[in-house]
């Protein structure tokens, strides 16, 4: 079994100690990050990454990363090249600036369980002038970029060949109705999933604690899980939105099991909880 933590970290210190200490435990073996940031310096030592890029790092410094945390994986990182370019075998083109990480996991006891693993980070993007007066901000911009990024690591014809895990921070509302223009729009990005072949493992009741309110415009009967406190609720207590969601390959994804660590009391130092997924390797 393969543990792999998948948690928006908000630039904070805390959660890479938190990351430390799980590795110690032996709790996880890789990290799919997002708004990363750098480790402190008292536990950087405990972390392997790579953050081979094109762009300069200070022109948005809150993107994601794939991070080794033991060594019964080897992780090999793809290097981020313009989407243009010609890929290599450790490249991968990407088309938005801080919103995908992507490495090959391999586990050191059975390397032909080998996968892709990927940190999704749907940044928020501000909307042209054009739309009104105070324009708003959408993340399903961000999101389609990932998806047209990931499109090219899959086979048209046959999906399912693929070993690719993919979880994250979308910034978006899981529904399967469109009652409104603004979840219309959003759908298109779970049916864009589904059409690559990427089965959403959630988290979705009951891998996770339900929510002490209703989550805004979802309808009663949603098994989404919280997954996200606003600056307004404060604590995890109060969380009421799912924002963070794991994907895996279809027919991949029957070994991969993912559950929201969102326990007030196991919530972790951020304002999104840590997903904990697992994958089979037996």
């Amino acid at each position: 079994m393969i543990r792999i933590v998948s948690w928006n970290i908000a630039k904070n210190t805390e959660p890479w100690r938190e990351l430390a200490e799980m590795a110690r435990r032996g709790e996880a073996d890789v990290a799919l990050l997002q708004e990363a940031g750098n480790p402190p310096e008292d536990s950087e030592h405990s972390f392997h990454y790579e953050n081979d890029i094109f762009w300069d790092p200070h022109f948005f410094d809150r993107w994601p990363l794939v991070v080794q945390l033991s060594d019964r994986v080897e992780v090999k990182w793809f290097r981020q090249i313009p989407p243009f370019s010609d890929l290599g075998e450790c490249d991968i083109g990407a088309s938005g600036i801080g919103t995908i990480a992507a490495a090959s996991v391999t586990p050191r006891s059975r390397p032909e369980k080998a996968f892709v693993a990927v940190s999704m980070y749907a940044r928020w993007m501000r909307a042209h002038p054009y739309t009104g007066k105070r324009p708003g901000i959408h993340a399903d911009v961000s999101a389609h970029r990932i998806l047209s990024d990931l499109s090219t690591f899959i086979d048209y014809t046959n999906p399912s060949r693929h070993r690719i895990l993919a979880a994250g921070d979308l910034n978006l509302c899981y529904t399967r109705t469109s009652c409104t223009p603004w979840f219309s729009r959003e759908r298109t990005v779970w049916d864009r999933f589904d059409a690559l072949g990427l089965e959403l493992l959630g988290p979705q009741a009951p891998n996770g604690r339900p929510s002490a309110s209703p989550q805004p415009g979802v309808p009663d009967d949603t098994k989404n899980v919280p997954t996200y406190y606003t600056r307004q609720q404060k604590c995890p207590a109060k969380a009421n939105r799912q924002l963070d969601y794991a994907f895996a390959s279809r027919g991949f994804h029957k070994g991969v099991k993912v559950r929201a660590l969102n326990g007030i009391d196991e919530w972790g130092p951020s304002d999104h909880c840590r997903l904990l997924i697992e994958v089979d390797t037996g």
